[in-house]
This record gives C-alpha cells, structure tokens and sequence, in this order.
C-alpha cells in the first residue's frame, strides 16, 4: 500500500493506533493476537497492520470494558464483528448503560461508607453491619458484567417473543390476566399482597403497568441487585406521568434481593406468589416449593409458569445444523420443572393444581433478532459461533428471508395452599 492510499482510507499503522488510544504497541498486538481487534488490512509482502477510524471506536470499547473488569473472552462475545448500520450506536448505548450502573452502584457503596462514618462518630464504636454491607455493596459491584449479561440475555429473549409472536395478546398480558388481577371479582378484597421471585428486568409489570390494582402491596424479588435495579427502573419509567400508578408503585411496591430458597418473610404473609419461568432454575425446586408454601396465606395460591419439551425446537435444530456441536442449554429445564411434570411435582405441596396453555408460535424474518436470541441462551454457542459470525449471520439471513417458524410449548400453573 503507497502513501496516497493510506491517506485516502485513512489507515494508520500499529503504532499510530496506540498513540491515539495512548496505549502501548504490545496491548494493541495482544488484541491481535487473541481475535478482539484485527487489523483492517495486512500488507502481504512486509506484514504492516493497518487500521481505521471504526478500529479506533471499536479499541476504545474493547478498552472500556476491559476498565469495567470484562475477561478476554467476555470482551470477544461483546465486539462481535457486526457491520450492522446501527453497529457503533448501539455500541455506544451499551457502554452508557454499563457506566451508569457501575456510578449507580459504586454510589450505594460511598453512601454506605458515609453511613459507617457517622455511626462511629456518634457512638465511637464500629457498626459491624454496617461494615458487612460495605463488603456486600463491593462484592455486588464486582459482579457488574454478569448482572449486565444477565439482563441483556432477558432482553432479547423477550424481545424475539414480543416481535414475532402471532398471538397479539402477548405473553405478560396473558400471564397478567391467568394471575386474576384483571378478573374484577378478585380485586374486591381490601388488599392483594403479591411475592414476585425472579422478577428479571420486571416485564410482567411494566407491560401492564395501567392494569395494576390500587389494592395491591406487591414485593418484587431476584437474587442480582442489577436485575432489581432495571426492574424499579423500568417499571417507573413505564408509569410515565400517569399519577395514581407513581404512587401505587411509590408506596405499595418494594424492590427486594434475595436468594428464594429462604425467602426472608413470616409464615402467611402472601396471597399470591409468581413463578415466572424461574422455578427449573433452581438446583433443588422442592425447597423454593417448600418456601412458597410457607409463605402463602391460607387459600393463598402460586403462578408458576414454564414450559415443555417441543418449546423453541426449531432453533436448536437450527444450530445444530449450522454446526452439530452447539447445544444451546447445558441441560433441559423441563425436566427440572416443565409442563409435563410439573402437576406431579406441585401436587406434594399445593392442591387443586390446573394447567393453561399459551396458544402462540413465532414467525421470524428477520436474522439479528434471532442471532441475538441464540446467543443469549446458557449453552456452548459462544464458544463456536464468534470465530465465524459472518458466516452464521448469512446462514440465519437464509433461513429467515421467507420467515422461520418456531414452535411455543409454554403455559401456566395454578396451585392452592389448602
């Protein structure tokens, strides 16, 4: 390549790369190395690397995540080689929402520290629980990138449901309504008190954000406090100016973290509980049963919903297809809790159990909104797919350019504390 070239592309070599991005020449040929940032063009005869402007951008985000304590590997899956058209702002919106929920948390630990502070002025002692959740607050900061994953990998799962489903009702309103909150008769008691365990980015509530009763006290729980977050955040932002909901949710809602195999509650304190796609989860869901049990009132019921073995199928034929090694969960959560045993396993604990079905299936034609679904899933996709991303990409553009039919085995339990 002569200069006039490398002017009118505007290329830059390894060393002007580094100098802009003031790092060293080593970091920028580590990046090499490990397939984060290769250079846009090799001279054959002399092996010069020249970069661009858009390798510039994507070495600033491969140098922020790192900052934000992102692996090798987790910094690849994030910079796959997209050359969609909205690649870099969409880049730019990630990077935003990770700095705003790393000053959001680092926030909550400066205000715990202050609070120590002033507790040992006070009294001249130190307050050891007050220390322990500093050291909760750091451990909760440290685990920034999987919250981030974690609800991202939520996103756009729903998002492929909400955008391609035929059913037009949509999951959560239907969900909304298996609950009872929109059968009136229901809502004529003087209060609902509802348990939420594994509220993810709170969907059910914000898609039904005008339904909410007046007379519901309501306490939304996960095991992420950056699940928590997203969800407060989200559902208020559902709200919009809509006054009599800001204060159902001011005061009759409470965002909690906690582990749902010890729910921290009095026996009785709950009429209803909701399982949303969250009890295959759990290593042992006889104890989370047991729990639920204990904390419901008398008559008091669980919503649990799953789904069964056919559920999604097409994709994970997909896949294999494209490469018979990937499997896209490390093990069939229908068989933990699914909708073909999951009457039995809540009939030990609860009566009058019933199960309805959800009657939808997807039509996608579009490739990205499935890529990110597939690469969202808990399998070993993202240990073959990035390597050839370009190539998968295609393959799903091929797929989906007359529209891909999926099937949806999902429904809904109703079980009763006698």
């Amino acid at each position: 390549m002569d200069k006039k070239d490398k002017e009118k592309n505007e290329y830059f070599t390894t060393g002007q790369l580094a100098k802009m991005a003031k790092v060293s020449v080593r970091t920028i040929r580590f990046y090499d190395t490990q397939n984060v940032l290769k250079p846009s063009f090799v001279n054959e005869d002399t092996g010069a690397r020249y970069y661009t402007k858009e390798d510039f951008l994507k070495l600033e985000e491969v140098l922020l995540y790192k900052y934000l304590g992102f692996s090798i590997e987790e910094i690849k899956e994030l910079t796959l080689n997209k050359n969609d058209k909205d690649y870099v702002m969409d880049s730019m919106r990630l990077q935003k929402k990770l700095i705003e929920d790393k000053m959001e948390q680092m926030q909550l630990v400066r205000d715990a520290i202050d609070s120590t502070i002033h507790a040992y002025e006070k009294a001249k002692n130190i307050d050891w629980d007050k220390m322990l959740k500093i050291t909760e607050l750091t451990g909760l900061e440290n685990s920034l990138n999987t919250q981030y994953k974690n609800s991202g990998n939520i996103s756009a799962r729903i998002s492929l449901h909400k955008e391609f489903s035929v059913n037009k009702k949509g999951w959560f309103p239907w969900l909304f309504e298996q609950i009872g909150f929109s059968k009136k008769e229901s809502l004529k008691r003087k209060d609902i008190r509802v348990l939420e365990i594994g509220c993810g980015n709170g969907a059910l509530w914000k898609e039904n954000v005008k339904k909410i009763p007046d007379n519901i006290q309501a306490v939304l729980s996960d095991v992420s406090i950056g699940m928590i977050t997203d969800a407060e955040n989200g559902i208020k932002k559902a709200a919009g100016k809509n006054e009599a909901i800001k204060k159902i949710l001011d005061e009759r809602f409470e965002f909690k973290v906690f582990d749902a195999n010890a729910i921290p509650f009095e026996d009785g304190s709950f009429d209803i509980v909701i399982a949303n796609y969250v009890l295959f989860y759990f290593e042992k869901p006889e104890k989370v049963l047991q729990e639920i049990k204990r904390v419901l009132k008398p008559n008091g019921y669980l919503v649990a919903s799953t789904y069964g073995q056919n559920h999604m199928k097409e994709i994970s034929s997909l896949v294999k297809e494209f490469d018979e090694r990937i499997t896209l969960a490390a093990k069939d959560l229908y068989y933990v809790f699914g909708l073909e045993n999951g009457e039995k396993i809540l009939s030990k604990y609860f009566t009058g159990v019933e199960k309805k079905m959800y009657d939808d299936y997807l039509i996608v034609d579009k490739s990205q909104p499935l890529l990110e679904y597939i690469m969202s899933c808990h399998g070993n996709q993202r240990r073959y797919i990035p390597d050839r991303y370009k190539e998968f990409k295609l393959f799903l553009e091929k797929k989906t350019k007359k529209g891909f039919r999926i099937t949806k085995d999902s429904g809904v339990f109703t079980a009763h504390k006698s």
